[in-house]
């Protein structure tokens, strides 16, 4: 089956903003008296934002429902992405753009929709988007397959019809799940674990090499050596 389209994670793909968000998850409790540890940070990344908060209300004690606990931590994102704290990482807008010039390209994100939604605006890329995807759209977050398999269906195109780009464990195992050919962008400071590093067709050492692998799939070069 030909590979057709392109499915793309945000956090760690295309900006750096994996920290913010641990950094508001620790502010958050914190402010309830709760120390939020490394641990808890694996344990909710991949979440979509309705699990995570609900993860953060119960683990901080805050009488806060998840709903009000999602809103401190978007509006403190939204904050950040707005003071140019998210920045693309290096060679992700070439990245998108050529890509997207291509083949129609999506977005499956763990992110809330506000926060897509102010980082694509921010750095001038919604309009390279056919379509995007937050979990918390889907019943389900990462790794379950289901944001994947809804941004394809977006695209026109089941799961083993796009490639996908993912920089977490989690979120490695919510593409291969979906069936999409997923390249690995290892995150440096959150690494995948082995078993995740495993599902993917390819690891990449930065955008710039995400891009080349990409298009190579795309005009059919790893697609026919991998012997899809």
């Amino acid at each position: 089956m030909a590979l057709a389209a392109v499915v793309f994670d945000l956090d760690g793909v295309l900006v750096d903003s994996e920290h913010l968000w641990e950094e508001n998850w620790v502010a958050y409790a914190a402010r309830h008296r709760t120390e939020w540890t490394a641990e808890d940070t694996a344990s909710v990344q991949g979440m979509s934002a309705p699990e995570w908060a609900a993860y953060l209300a119960k683990r901080s004690g805050t009488p806060e429902s998840a709903a009000e606990v999602e809103r401190a931590v978007v509006d403190g994102m939204i904050a950040a992405i707005e003071a140019g704290e998210a920045p693309l990482l290096p060679g992700a807008g070439e990245m998108v753009r050529e890509v997207s010039a291509k083949v129609p390209v999506a977005l499956a994100s763990s992110a809330a929709r506000r926060v897509i939604d102010a980082v694509l605006d921010k750095h001038g890329l919604t309009g390279e988007f056919s379509a995007t995807v937050s979990s918390a759209e889907v019943a389900r977050g990462k790794p379950s397959p289901d944001v994947y398999l809804e941004a394809a269906a977006r695209l026109g195109r089941s799961g083993e019809e796009c490639l996908g780009v993912e920089d977490s464990s989690n979120g490695i195992r919510a593409a291969a799940a979906a069936g999409l050919t997923v390249i690995a962008l290892p995150n440096p400071v959150y690494p995948p674990k082995p078993d995740a590093l495993e599902l993917a067709a390819e690891v990449a050492e930065n955008n710039d090499d995400v891009r080349r692998k990409l298009l190579a799939y795309l005009s059919g070069e790893l697609a026919e050596a991998s012997g899809r």
